[in-house]
């Protein structure tokens, strides 16, 4: 009795934590959004935003930026803020679901190479010229190449009903080995317009975000989002083993399907407006394990505000700590995700590939 009774407290405390994580990242989200919408070359201040804000909403909250400025504010940074959150939740929540899945902390859409196959997609169809789908060519390129990523990952790094974390990233490091060389022959071959569009693909950045990007990608990140939370508890009965979740009546093949689906629908609308950024959904989820607990139900909503808290962070930083310039975001990223995952790569490795 004493056991069970530790457990449920144990259980009702990380309720207690998770419910704290999520508010601190709500509060901390909101204020990086106004500060990445408010600084630039015409800074807004918060009152002003909120009174331009209202004033499209026919509210009157106060005295409105001055023209220039508030041109600026629709047309370039809250588009670039609005891509930045839900391209970052997109990136938190695919990584949170893969790490599920695949039962490790080193799965992540950049590592074992969903992101550049979505990337490929993308970049075949600048190059062929496919637009049979208007606006929406390009992200379900991105979807296609990222669904057929993850499939064949998924399908070489399962063995005996077990996931193979070596061969997990061993075939991403292949995966992104291919990608990589069939989109430099497809850089190679590009006139000047394909050659600017594909290089941005590889690079990752919000700098082209406008209104038609954000609603290019939004029905797709939405949706993942919506669908995510919904495997919380299944996710939370497949972590004590695949023979336990199926007496618990978790259909497992379905749940692994549906949630690689949902990895490159989240992963793939990511990259389709804003290339290639990694690591976001490898740190992410990681973090928010070590704060609260595995319980999906906490981990799936908190790092899709920790995602989207990292990348609009990180985007107000890679266009400001060398103004006028901007450092790609993909870069950024990548320099400080990856000693983060040879940390995490080492931890691992001590643990003999459990849990970290």
């Amino acid at each position: 009795m004493s056991a069970e009774l530790a457990e449920v407290a144990g259980q009702a405390a990380g309720r207690v934590r998770g419910t704290i994580v999520i508010a601190g990242l709500a509060v901390a989200l909101v204020a990086v959004a106004l500060a990445a919408a408010g600084l630039g070359a015409y800074p807004a201040g918060p009152a002003e935003i909120a009174a331009s804000l209202g004033h499209r909403l026919g509210l009157d909250l106060g005295a409105l930026p001055d023209p220039l400025t508030e041109t600026v504010l629709w047309d370039v940074r809250l588009p670039r803020v609005l891509l930045g959150l839900l391209v970052g939740s997109s990136l938190g929540v695919a990584g949170a679901l893969m790490q599920g899945i695949f039962h490790t902390p080193l799965a992540e859409p950049g590592v074992i190479g969903i992101s550049s196959g979505a990337a490929l997609g993308a970049a075949l169809s600048i190059f062929v010229g496919f637009t049979a789908l208007g606006a929406w060519s390009v992200s379900v390129a991105a979807f296609a190449g990222g669904l057929v990523a993850v499939l064949a990952v998924y399908g070489v790094s399962r063995a005996g009903g077990r996931t193979q974390v070596i061969t997990l990233l061993l075939s991403g490091i292949a995966l992104n080995a291919f990608t990589g060389a069939v989109i430099g022959l497809l850089t190679y071959f590009s006139d000047n317009e394909q050659l600017r569009s594909i290089t941005f693909w590889q690079l990752g950045s919000l700098g082209s975000a406008t209104w038609s990007a954000v609603a290019a990608v939004a029905p797709f990140a939405i949706a993942g989002l919506l669908l995510a939370p919904r495997l919380g508890r299944p996710l939370d009965l497949l972590s004590l083993g695949e023979r336990s979740a199926r007496h618990l009546g978790v259909d497992v093949q379905w749940l692994r399907l549906l949630c690689v689906v949902l990895v490159a629908l989240l992963s793939s609308a990511a990259v389709a407006v804003a290339g290639i950024i990694t690591f976001v959904g490898l740190i992410i989820p990681h973090l928010i394990r070590m704060a609260c607990g595995p319980y999906h139900g906490t981990l799936l909503p908190a790092s899709a505000l920790g995602g989207a808290l990292m990348l609009t962070g990180g985007d107000l930083i890679a266009r400001t700590v060398a103004a006028p310039a901007e450092v790609p975001l993909g870069v950024l990223t990548a320099l400080v995700g990856s000693p983060f995952f040879f940390w995490l790569l080492l931890r691992t490795r001590a643990r003999q590939g459990g849990w970290a």
